[in-house]
């Protein structure tokens, strides 16, 4: 069996520049970003290389645009150095990431997924109107310490609820804007090492989010699920989703989202995401310091984890240089 996987990003990790030395290196990851402008009628990958941060972070850009950058950096893999993805234990992403993993798998191709994503975000931000909605993450914090200062948040402020579990010690809130600020000051005056609002334009993973789930239903009813070339991991079960139905059902789901490891019992594990309403166990490093890296943003999961390689121990987009590493050690050729 194969002894790597991939693992793609959610909103958090979008930066002005991204993708640019792939599409300058590489013609088949061009090909990706024309394909997304394409899709999206509109220079996308020009907002991504020359244009403001603000305008990137609106959940209705960054979504198609980290999903992108993920197939730009896979096709490059797979069509300049010949490491495919069928190869791959599974695929799995967060958030919108399974998205990407779901394009990467050949499930749906990528114009489709720059689509569904644009209405994902559009859809995500009229649930939310800019401003009103936010996240945080809370460092050092349990998910009692986590709970207790949602609770405070939500008793003077609106919505305020646990949304990611990354690991012990990385839990990220969301909900209202004033519930989750509130949410954080009472989280500093209880001890918790360290609460910083995210780089997020709406609250994802929360309760609010319910009016986009019900307009992506509709959205991806027309939509044909070919069988993926691998397997995927679902954000909501933390299981291989079989049939067309599921992955549909499950792309519809705003549940809390886990961060937790496989217990297929591999020396080398890699993590996955598992609903908050099932047993969880993690694996995170030992260092506070390299923890503390590890979650700066919403979703701190980089492009490709190949984790015997070494290559992704800090939360990382692939640029050429890394995908020259990868490809020397799981060519084929």
């Amino acid at each position: 069996m194969s002894d790597f996987a991939f693992i793609f990003p959610g909103q958090g990790s979008q930066f002005i520049g991204m993708g640019k030395e792939l599409a300058d290196t590489f013609s088949s990851a061009r090909e990706v970003f024309q394909q997304v402008d394409d899709a999206l009628g509109e220079k996308l990958s020009r907002l991504m290389w020359e244009g403001e941060i603000e305008t990137l972070t609106l959940t209705s850009n960054a979504q198609p645009a980290l999903m992108a950058h993920s197939l730009a950096a896979i096709t490059a893999l797979e069509k300049e150095f010949d490491v495919s993805v069928s190869s791959a234990k599974f695929v799995a992403g967060h958030s919108l990431g399974e998205y990407s993993a779901l394009a990467a798998a050949k499930s749906f191709d990528v114009g489709t997924a720059a689509t569904l994503l644009r209405i994902r975000g559009n859809a995500m931000q009229r649930a939310v109107p800019k401003g009103e909605g936010a996240m945080a993450a809370l460092l050092g914090a349990n998910e009692e310490q986590a709970q207790t200062a949602c609770d405070a948040g939500q008793v003077n402020g609106g919505i305020c609820e646990i949304a990611n579990d990354n690991a012990p010690g990385q839990l990220v809130i969301s909900g209202s804007t004033k519930a989750v600020t509130i949410a954080c000051e009472h989280a500093k005056k209880a001890g918790v090492k360290k609460a910083m609002m995210l780089n997020v334009s709406a609250p994802f993973h929360c309760s609010l989010m319910e009016p986009a789930a019900k307009e992506m239903r509709e959205a991806l009813s027309d939509i044909v699920i070919s069988s993926p070339v691998t397997s995927v991991v679902a954000n909501v079960t933390s299981e291989p989703v079989q049939g067309s139905e599921n992955i549909l059902e499950n792309l519809v789901k705003f549940p809390p989202v886990i961060y937790t490891k496989d217990n297929s019992g591999d020396k080398n594990p890699v993590f996955i995401f598992r609903q908050a309403s099932q047993q969880k166990e993690s694996n995170v490093p030992s260092n506070e310091k390299e923890r503390e890296r590890t979650v700066t943003m919403d979703h701190p999961h980089p492009v490709a984890d190949v984790p015997k390689s070494g290559l992704t121990k800090q939360p990382s987009f692939i640029n050429s240089k890394m995908i020259d590493q990868i490809s020397d050690k799981y060519s084929r050729s």
